[in-house]
């Protein structure tokens, strides 16, 4: 058995072809009764690979006629914001946006540079857009955007999401209606789909300064002034992706002490260390991803990688390595909300259900109300938005919190303001992110956590999505009584689409992949690695129960 290459740095072999990749996006047609060549908006958007007929360019002019359709009966009449990663099909992707747009009337702003723009700008600009704006109103000049990106995923593939005018992700409602009339238009042979020259959508854009109007804002969500002062050494690591020209004029326009680590953008991401399953990853939260930044730790008091589109961020610090999501989350929880926002005292913690119960533990020791939801950004974008909800992270690494004042930053995933804020925690408390980390496992325990997958067929993933709490007939776990059994989120009510059991010490969740045919056990506990293995080994025992029955 040969050893094995994660964290290694990628070879010939391992490169995408970029022109074949292209030149795919262009000529291979999609199959519209083929489920896997069909348009699919997952958490995040529509994503797949034009090799494999999954991401091309009938998907996108289909899908944009569709938004341009949604955006229309929802009353969207005002500027459309787009903006691309680095992928090597986001730009083919984007310009087929641009002539679909622009054919139907709708005004699109474009960054002024023709650079990349990270997701988090795009949700920025939305939302200053439509500031002072009653978003329940329609036919008031609402803004909406779209990011095209596959954010942390290999460099085959290619990514397309909307983004309403609240300026976080589409909810399910939306992109079952877009996705629907999608695969319609394609069925159809892309009948009544409006399209023009990319010269004249290119040249009827109008430009926005995304950069600019993002990074200067930046004070008023995170303490620049104490981080210039302090005169942390950071490190920012763009992995190649959207941030790429954001982290070099933070640093300047905010005269920090900031070194762009890897300031290249190529399409193969040729200089990136293999993930785990030794393939190309832009997954900052992977040790085997950001292998390189790692080995560079002692270089910088704080060093930070964001992935492709800059909404997850990953933390790198000389005592700790790579920060796990979990940990820095609850890190950045217990900071915030103990006496670094001062105004925030009744604001709500987010969390998903698959996150540490570490937070649960800082939350409650803090004072705050925690409200826990099913997996996906969405369903912190209604408390961001209005303020009640002060900071919302997902267990993947993506984040957002509010303004200093308390209003709304961004409603999606800002991967840009959780490393600045690993500085700022820095700056203020003299001790690194995991320094804190270590004082709260000293106050709380120190939880294990993992995730494992399991085979499913799809039948198998469908029940287990149905699942009632009455089909778990299993009272203990793991040597411990189980204190609830889930199916619905505590926080919203909401399905989880799964299942979560928990006990004093412990818990597990299950839920089916939407790509493979396995589902996914999450699980910690707080009595150590072997009590999780044996949560794990139970969680088996209960899932398999729970769908024969």
């Amino acid at each position: 058995m040969s050893e094995s290459r994660a964290g290694q740095l990628a070879e010939a072999r391992d490169l995408v072809d970029v022109a074949h990749l292209v030149t795919a996006y262009y000529t291979q047609q999609p199959d519209p009764e083929n489920p896997d060549q069909q348009v699919a908006f997952g958490t995040s958007g529509h994503r797949g690979s034009s090799l494999k007929t999954a991401f091309n360019e009938q998907h996108i002019l289909a899908t944009t006629q569709a938004i341009v359709d949604y955006r229309r009966d929802q009353g969207t009449d005002g500027p459309l914001f787009i903006g691309r990663d680095t992928h090597g099909l986001s730009e083919p992707a984007w310009a087929t946006a641009l002539e679909v747009l622009v054919a139907n009337d709708v005004t699109v702003l474009v960054d002024d540079r023709d650079g990349y723009t990270p997701t988090p700008a795009v949700s920025h600009a939305i939302l200053r857009a439509n500031r002072s704006k009653p978003l329940d109103r329609n036919g008031s000049g609402l803004a909406d955007g779209i990011v095209v990106t596959p954010s942390h995923n290999p460099p085959s593939d290619g990514g397309f999401k909307y983004n309403p005018p609240h300026g976080g992700p589409a909810d399910s409602d939306a992109t079952k209606v877009i996705a629907a009339a999608a695969n319609d238009y394609l069925r159809a042979g892309l009948k009544g789909v409006k399209r023009v020259p990319f010269a004249r959508a290119r040249g009827a854009a109008q430009s926005y300064d995304f950069l600019g109007t993002y990074i200067d804002d930046l004070p008023n969500v995170v303490d620049m002034q104490r981080i210039r002062e302090a005169g942390v050494h950071i490190g920012a690591d763009p992995l190649g992706g959207a941030s790429v020209a954001y982290w070099g004029e933070i640093g300047d326009r905010h005269n920090l002490d900031l070194t762009v680590v890897n300031p290249l953008v190529d399409a193969t991401w040729r200089f990136m260390t293999l993930d785990w399953d030794e393939k190309i990853r832009m997954d900052c939260s992977s040790p085997s991803a950001m292998a390189s930044l790692i080995a560079r730790r002692d270089e910088f008091q704080i060093a930070t990688g964001n992935d492709a589109d800059s909404d997850r961020h990953g933390i790198v610090t000389p005592d700790g390595g790579l920060m796990n999501p979990n940990h820095y989350l609850a890190v950045a929880i217990q900071y915030l909300y103990g006496g670094a926002r001062p105004g925030w005292s009744s604001a709500i913690v987010g969390k998903t259900l698959v996150s540490s119960s570490m937070i649960d533990r800082v939350v409650a020791g803090v004072g705050a109300q925690l409200r826990e939801v099913p997996v996906g950004f969405k369903w912190f974008v209604p408390g961001l938005l209005d303020g009640s909800v002060g900071f919302g992270g997902e267990e993947s690494a993506g984040a957002s919190f509010l303004r200093t004042d308390g209003t709304v930053w961004t409603t999606d995933k800002d991967g840009i303001i959780l490393a600045l804020l690993a500085s700022e925690i820095l700056a203020a408390t003299g001790k690194s992110p995991s320094e804190h980390y270590g004082e709260l496992t000293a106050q709380h325990g120190a939880p294990a956590y993992a995730r494992v997958d399991a085979p499913a067929t799809r039948e198998q993933k469908a029940r287990l999505a149905g699942l009632a709490p009455t089909d778990v007939s299993a009272q203990e776990l793991a040597g411990e009584a189980i204190t609830a059994k889930l199916t619905e989120a505590p926080g919203n009510g909401a399905a989880i689409g799964g299942l979560k059991v928990t006990t004093e010490n412990a818990w597990f969740a299950a839920r089916p992949s939407g790509t493979e045919d396995v589902y996914k056990i999450y699980a910690e506990s707080f009595r150590g690695a072997d009590h999780l293995k044996e949560v794990q080994a139970a969680a088996r025992d209960v899932v398999s129960e729970a769908l024969q029955s």
